[in-house]
Order: structure tokens, then C-alpha cells, then sequence
């Protein structure tokens, strides 16, 4: 057939639009492969080499993107996920309760399954905390005193 690279093209550009409802980043390098397989069977080439274009450049690219943004989403030490709630402050919803203080704090409209760091008091509903660390779904708080708010003297609170 002299028209498979318009299939090709259709289905790069299919699967480049499909990205738009996934959260992987990974269908857009494999409409990128499409299309590269498109241009190699516009000029010819048997389908062995389409597809061969099509595998190698769509692996070479996800391959590539994962290493490249793991180092905007994870940290160098520690090699999870930035959340971007370290250091941010938080309110408790529920008071801690347990034999691990398990409590549940706010922090930017999200609420966290939370626990108070070692030697921290049990956490108190409505007490601003800060978080201090992000391990899986759970976060780590200090109590935050409010001194420490950085607010100017006539918005701090008694």
C-alpha cells in the first residue's frame, strides 16, 4: 500500500492528542515515533523498518524523558517524589489518636494523614504545624509557634 504513511501520521497524531487525558507523558513519544515511522514509509521503506523506526525512536524517547525528569521530580538525596509541601504550613483537622499520634492536618486545601515528629507533642485540631518531611502519603509536622509565622506584629496571634 502507498498510503500507509498516512496511517502513520493519523495514528501519531491520534495518540499525541490521547496525551492530553494521561498523566504518564508517555503516548506523546510514541505519536513522535509514529510519525517518524510515517516519514520513513513516505519515502519507501518496507514495514520492518517502519516498525523497527516506530519501537526504537518511541523506547529511546520515554527512556530518555524519565531520566531527564526524574531530576526535576525527585530529590538527590533521598530519591522520592517532591511534593512541594516541605515547609509549608499547615492546620490539623484531627487531633492525634493512637499509639502513633496519627492525626490529619490541611496543608493548600489538601488533607494529609500526619504525624508529629519525634519528641513533639500529640497534635491539637486547629494548631498550625509545619510540615517537615513527606514519606509515601504521610507527612511529619512540628508544632509551629506563632513567633514564628513571620507575620508583621499587629497580625500575630496572642
Amino acid at each position: 500500500m502507498e498510503y500507509v504513511w498516512i496511517i502513520w501520521v493519523i495514528i501519531g497524531i491520534i495518540l499525541m492528542l490521547a496525551e492530553i487525558f494521561t498523566f504518564g507523558f508517555v503516548l506523546f513519544w510514541f505519536g513522535i515515533g509514529a510519525l517518524l515511522a510515517g516519514l520513513v514509509s513516505y519515502f519507501g521503506f518496507g514495514y520492518i523498518a517502519q516498525f523497527a523506526v516506530f519501537l526504537i525512536v518511541s523506547a529511546a524517547l520515554t527512556i530518555f524523558s524519565r531520566h531527564i525528569f526524574s531530576g526535576f521530580l525527585l530529590s538527590k538525596e533521598s530519591k522520592q517524589l517532591r511534593i512541594g509541601v516541605e515547609g509549608k504550613v499547615g492546620v490539623v483537622t484531627e487531633s492525634s489518636k493512637g499509639a502513633l499520634n496519627e492525626g490529619a492536618v490541611k496543608v493548600y486545601g489538601s488533607v494529609w494523614t500526619a504525624f508529629p515528629e519525634e519528641g513533639e507533642e500529640p497534635l491539637k485540631e486547629g494548631e498550625k504545624v509545619v510540615v517537615t518531611r513527606v514519606e509515601g502519603a504521610s507527612i511529619y509536622v512540628k508544632k509551629l509557634e506563632s513567633k514564628n509565622l513571620g507575620l508583621p506584629d499587629w497580625r500575630k496571634e496572642n
